[in-house]
């Protein structure tokens, strides 16, 4: 596996590689279990994997933790090497985001005025942006993203599309830990006394399938339900409980097999976890 740190140079490492497709894994870093999923995936439709390794400023609030976001290069570099990874993309901010720089790409309001874009503004425009600059630095065949974030990979989705990128958004399944807590490099926030309380979103995804077994199918009740359910939990706040289209985001009022439920909850004031999951 190589390293690359500069943008041109990454491109012309594209540019060598004429003939021979390559799978994009954009990470933030701190790798777990579900970066590595991902990587795995990308090595099964590709010839080579191109991991991208950079915690982008332009996607954290002014009171977000983006001097705190987790961090160990070494680890992450070791890590993707045993997955197969080609190329490990690790630049600056300064050159990903020069001086001059002055483009941002945002995607409409129906798909980033809502869920995590209601109390994240401008969140995903930062992500649009970042995206849209690996896609032209690394000039990928197909891109792999989980699926932990539904509305990340809707707006990816839409902008490839809409920006003719002629990029492949494959989705990977969430991995979750034993006990059901979906994987997030954000988990090691967690003091140990929280790591039960973070069990409520999953438990909630149960909850919801358990009830629309039943027969249950108002999005008011349910998420009337889930609300106190969650809140059961020692020093949970709920942020959003959302049954929405998988494709549009479009809120309903009546689940079905193109619901999806998604979720986002503070533990001990500090910590935003998301997790989501289809109810039927």
């Amino acid at each position: 596996m190589i390293i690359i740190r500069h943008p041109t140079e990454m491109t012309a490492w594209a540019k060598e590689q004429a003939g021979r497709g390559i799978a994009l894994v954009p990470t933030m870093g701190f790798f777990h279990e579900g970066h590595l999923s991902l990587m795995r995936r990308a090595g099964q439709l590709a010839d080579q994997v191109a991991v991208s390794l950079f915690v982008n400023p332009t996607q954290f609030g002014p009171q977000e933790d983006l001097a705190a976001y987790p961090r160990n290069f070494e680890s992450d570099q070791a890590m993707a090497e045993a997955a197969g990874v080609a190329v490990l993309f690790a630049p600056d901010a300064a050159d990903m985001y020069p001086a001059v720089f002055s483009t941002t790409v945002t995607v409409g309001k129906e798909l980033t005025g809502k869920l995590c874009g209601a109390s994240r503004p401008g969140h995903f425009a930062g992500v649009a942006t970042v995206v849209c600059k690996l896609f032209s630095i690394v000039r990928p065949d197909l891109a792999v993203f989980g699926e932990k974030d539904w509305q990340q990979l809707a707006v990816i989705r839409r902008m490839t599309v809409d920006l003719n990128l002629g990029v492949e958004i494959v989705s990977h399944p969430i991995v979750r830990e034993a006990d059901g807590l979906a994987m997030s490099s954000r988990n090691t926030y967690l003091a140990p006394q929280q790591r039960e309380a973070a069990l409520s979103l999953s438990r909630a995804l149960a909850l919801a399938r358990t009830l629309a077994a039943k027969g249950e199918r108002s999005a008011e009740r349910l998420t009337a339900a889930l609300r106190d359910f969650i809140h059961s939990f020692q020093e949970t706040a709920v942020d959003y409980i959302s049954f929405v289209h998988q494709d549009s985001l479009q809120h309903v009022t009546e689940i079905d097999e193109t619901t999806i439920l998604a979720l986002a909850v503070k533990i001990g004031g500090k910590v935003r976890l998301i997790d989501n999951g289809r109810v039927m």
